[in-house]
């Protein structure tokens, strides 16, 4: 495999405002041979790599609800193996310390002056594992370094690497001894989706590669080349039916019957950014109305919430957000230029 798929296109980004078809197929490359690799690792789940690999372009953070065993920390840590990054876990207890997570100041006798000793946070790849287990107070540790990407400890700003995501993980099934993520966390995942059991014939591929794989993945990209990926993928062309589109979505999903809360205008935001990382992930320099489509239950879901009366009957978000789907009128025209 070719390292560091380099294009001359690359070279004259800070000309142009808008992706070129070119450009697009590059970052389709780089996109392809870095979920290719992962996929050596996560047998079976092409669909969850991808949306995954999308949020990184996309500037994003990812909210995994699953049950244990099914993958969450192979997928984090192949996914900074292929991009040459670092990565970190942090294991999410009721005892966790914000400090544990975002680093604390130690004070240097020697030289008189405290010293910032940066915590687990600071990786491209960081895995917060079980987010839910913490308290609420070492849960908003996370808040400010996933939307400003850098952490504040006694009034000095320190930059975490980028390429940065976050990748939180949530037993859906055991509850007790766990605190339910407030909304406002729940808000900074760009997309909340799982990795759930593999198929037979995935299983057998991992039950027959089982005794083998403990090496690490080879390098596909640099983080250099995944910043020029999140550059390219930032100018993909959104046409103002597709904005619209977007709009109509969550207007939507404010206005349905068992929502007591629709998405947010940072939920909107998040939408069309995947959706641009979606289209230069695919090839084009241009979001089409699929594109939007085929996010909106990940994009959406997790940021409804829903009347206790619909929760009591069974209704899930995604349900709502399919139905949404089905309401509103999808733009006749491709969203290209």
């Amino acid at each position: 495999m070719n390292p560091e798929p380099q294009p001359s296109p690359a070279d004259d980004t800070v000309r142009r405002t808008v992706i070129t078809p070119d450009q697009a197929q590059w970052v389709a490359q780089v996109f392809d041979a870095c979920a290719d690799a992962i996929a050596e690792v996560i047998h079976g789940k092409r669909r969850v790599i991808e949306l995954v690999f999308a949020s990184v372009l996309a500037g994003g953070h990812v909210l995994l609800e699953d049950v244990p065993g099914t993958g969450k920390t192979a997928l984090a840590r192949a996914l900074a193996q292929v991009i040459h990054g670092s990565s970190s876990r942090i294991q999410f207890t009721p005892d966790l310390l914000p400090g544990d997570v975002t680093g604390i100041s130690v004070y240097d006798q020697r030289a008189g002056l405290f010293e910032f000793h940066a915590g687990p946070v600071f990786a491209n790849v960081v895995l917060a594992d079980e987010i839910n287990r913490a308290s609420p107070k070492t849960q908003s540790a996370l808040l400010e370094v996933m939307e400003e990407g850098r952490v504040t400890v006694d009034g000095t700003s320190h930059e975490v690497p980028n390429p940065f995501l976050v990748i939180a993980t949530q037993n859906p099934v055991e509850q007790a001894g766990t605190y339910r993520l407030p909304e406002a966390q729940l808000d900074r995942f760009m997309i909340k989706t799982s990795i759930g059991y593999p198929d037979e014939a995935a299983m057998m591929r991992i039950l027959q590669g089982a005794r083998g794989r403990s090496e690490p993945l080879e390098p596909i990209a640099s983080t250099n080349v995944i910043e020029q990926a999140q550059r390219f993928a930032a100018t993909t062309h959104v046409g103002s039916l597709v904005a619209d589109y977007a709009v109509r979505l969550v207007e939507a999903t404010r206005r349905a019957s068992e929502v007591r809360l629709g998405a947010s205008v940072r939920g909107a935001l998040a939408l069309v950014r995947l959706s641009s990382a979606w289209a230069a992930a695919h090839g084009r320099h241009y979001v089409t109305p699929d594109d939007v489509r085929d996010l909106a239950v990940p994009a959406l879901a997790h940021r409804l919430i829903l009347e206790p009366e619909a929760e009591f009957d069974g209704v899930t978000a995604e349900q709502i957000i399919g139905q949404v789907l089905m309401d509103v009128e999808v733009p006749q025209e491709n969203g290209g230029v």
